[in-house]
């Protein structure tokens, strides 16, 4: 079974997902003795034990990412199959978790070995080619865009989001295998990261939005007047720059080319210095500079990667691992507890397929539509067993010859495998097959007992689906919800922290990674695009209004009229999912205060006032749940 769980088709991801199933499986031997040592022969205190056991780890492996979530979820169930598999024979703990860890340990080697002879070795530049590319692709329309040339349409936004999400997907993968590999995907994060803002600040001069600040486009005092949005100029920040334009698309050439890396980093330096009088402009150059510096040729360049105030923090989605933890505790107990209230003995079988089901697929987009899968794969396994145990075993004369005949059964799996339209649950006929072939000379046992161990076993697939079903049922469309509500609520609790300020580019850059997240689920939940992304885009900006509101309020010589306004905003904020029509006024009416009083800041406000009106459905959205996920 483990050769199988821990077989991939690329070497990085061998070796990585090798070593955290086998570490997975070292926590979760050493926790399923302890539980059974702190048990006893008090069987619903182990089930106890186990199901909080199991809904922690299903809830941490939620949180994190890549391998490191699969092994931490392998060490929730890992305890189970010590635990479970043995009730009866409760006497020799230490040779039990022993014998678990030596089992799991040879597979990994086996698994590794034959995947390293036979497993290709992967193209590890692909994910670096596409970041390359569309690095290039920004820095052209951003060049474009300067030149007053025609602007990126909304199929060509799409497809850099699209682009920047699938690379954000791809890149778990592409940092697997050794250290080096890791920092590289990280080092590639930040390059998505910088995309990220330069796509914004694109997006912004497509819209029309201002791209500086009141001060930089020379803007009046009664910039804003009357009751309508605010008015503001577009000379000066934004006017055509050929000169900046024409080194932005050497930069992009370079790129694409797949020039020395100097030549592309020699010309966004240059970018950066040509674009100092438009912040939001070289702000965005800056960070893209620094991010393919930091990638493409570091220690070269001066510029600094690991900038401050460009941390590389990524959405870690702790409503959804909530759901998991409270949807796997309690299944569990459920189980367990029907378990003990009808003495089955196939009861532990149950029990152990059930935590493996509701752990293992709960990371999964939509796990109700992948259990049906399983369920169906899994009743073919079972079937495969119990034909190979009553019809082929029989013939065999030693221990050899019953593992010999088994190879024709676990072959079967290999084409639905293979096979594109066929593969998803596949791997479960042989592991449930494997699960129930026990190959021990002589045989032993009737054919009724093996028919309910293996109904026992299939049960666990059906009981998983009705849990996914109908305890937080997730899909893309609803994983989107549950991030759209994280974003406003922070967005609440920003207003309501006077400290915000502190921790800003914290919250600036999970905003960041939080849209590429909302483009996956839009997209595999086919729900429309843009605004989805328009939505992510106000949120930002609201979150850099509030930022600023903080800063102003610990000024002593703030006006009183301004103070005044400003803490309506906050307060109006506060609510922002409640009643966003109530914070887009506050915000109209906090630009009129401060386009006379502190015309520089303004601006940050005005895009987020300019922002809010056309997204109030977002905001609706994400206000109605609440922050633990609930409508």
């Amino acid at each position: 079974m483990t050769v199988w769980a821990a077989s991939q088709p690329v070497r990085g991801m061998l070796l990585e997902k090798s070593l955290f199933r086998a570490a997975g499986t070292v926590a979760g031997v050493a926790a399923g003795v302890l539980l059974m040592v702190a048990a006893g022969d008090d069987t619903p205190i182990l089930v106890v034990g186990l199901a909080l056991w199991i809904g922690l780890c299903a809830g941490l492996g939620n949180v994190l990412r890549g391998f490191v979530a699969y092994g931490t979820i392998l060490a929730g169930y890992s305890a189970s199959m010590v635990a479970l598999l043995d009730v009866a024979h409760p006497g020799h703990l230490a040779a039990l978790g022993i014998d678990r860890l030596l089992t799991v340990l040879l597979g990994v080697a086996v698994g590794a070995v034959a995947g390293l002879l036979f497993t290709p070795q992967e193209a590890e530049d692909e994910v670096e080619g596409r970041v390359r590319r569309l690095s290039a692709q920004i820095l052209h329309a951003m060049a474009g865009r300067l030149r007053g040339e025609a602007r990126l349409d909304e199929t060509g936004q799409r497809t850099i989001l699209s682009e920047m999400a699938a690379i954000d997907d791809a890149l778990d993968r592409h940092g697997a295998g050794s250290l080096r590999s890791r920092r590289s995907g990280r080092a590639l994060r930040g390059v998505v990261a910088a995309q990220v803002s330069a796509f914004l600040w694109l997006r912004r001069a497509e819209a029309g939005a201002p791209n500086h600040t009141f001060a930089e486009a020379g803007a009046p005092n009664h910039a804003l007047a009357g009751a309508g949005a605010p008015r503001h100029t577009r000379a000066g920040a934004d006017a055509p720059d050929d000169a900046l334009a024409g080194t932005l698309s050497r930069a992009a050439q370079a790129l694409e080319d797949a020039a020395p890396p100097a030549e592309a980093i020699a010309a966004l330096r240059a970018a950066e210095a040509l674009s100092r009088d438009r912040p939001t402009l070289h702000e965005a150059v800056a960070r893209l500079h620094a991010a393919l510096a930091a990638r493409l040729a570091p220690g070269v360049d001066a510029a600094e990667p690991a900038h401050p105030r460009n941390p590389l923090i990524l959405h870690r989605d702790w409503i959804g691992a909530r759901q998991a933890a409270l949807r796997a505790t309690g299944t569990l107990l459920l189980v367990g507890l029907a378990w003990l209230l009808t003495g089955w003995a196939a009861g532990p079988y149950v029990m152990l397929g059930t935590s493996v089901m509701i752990s293992l697929f709960s990371t999964a987009e939509n796990p109700a539509f992948i259990m049906r899968h399983v369920l169906v794969n899994q009743v073919f396994g079972a079937m495969a067993a119990l034909a190979c145990r009553w019809l082929a075993w029989p013939l065999a004369t030693s221990e050899l010859q019953l593992v010999l005949m088994m190879m024709p059964f676990i072959l079967l799996a290999a084409p639905p495998v293979a096979h594109r339209r066929t593969m998803l649950g596949a791997i479960d006929f042989t592991m449930v097959m494997l699960l129930l072939l026990q190959p021990a000379w002589p045989l032993s046992g009737t054919f009724a007992a093996s028919l309910a161990t293996a109904a026992g076993v299939v049960l666990a697939p059906a009981i998983a689906l009705l849990a996914f079903r109908h305890v937080f049922p997730a899909d893309a469309r609803r994983r989107m919800d549950m991030l759209v509500a994280m974003m406003v609520h922070e967005l609440q609790d920003m207003a309501a922290d006077a400290k915000a300020a502190a921790h800003r580019h914290v919250r600036q850059a999970r905003l960041r990674h939080r849209l590429l997240r909302v483009v996956g689920w839009a997209e595999r939940g086919g729900a429309r695009l843009l605004p989805a992304v328009d939505g992510s885009i106000a949120a930002m900006q609201i979150g850099g209004a509030i930022t600023l509101f903080h800063e102003q309020l610990r000024r002593p010589d703030l006006a009183p009229a301004d103070r005044r306004a400003i803490e309506t905003a906050l307060r109006r904020l506060r609510r922002l999912g409640e009643k966003p029509e109530a914070a887009a006024r506050a915000l109209d009416f906090a630009v009129r205060r401060l386009s006379q009083s502190t015309p520089a800041e303004a601006g940050t406000v005005l895009r987020a006032a300019q922002a809010l009106p056309p997204n109030l459905a977002f905001f609706r959205r994400g206000g109605g749940r609440s922050a633990h996920g609930e409508e």
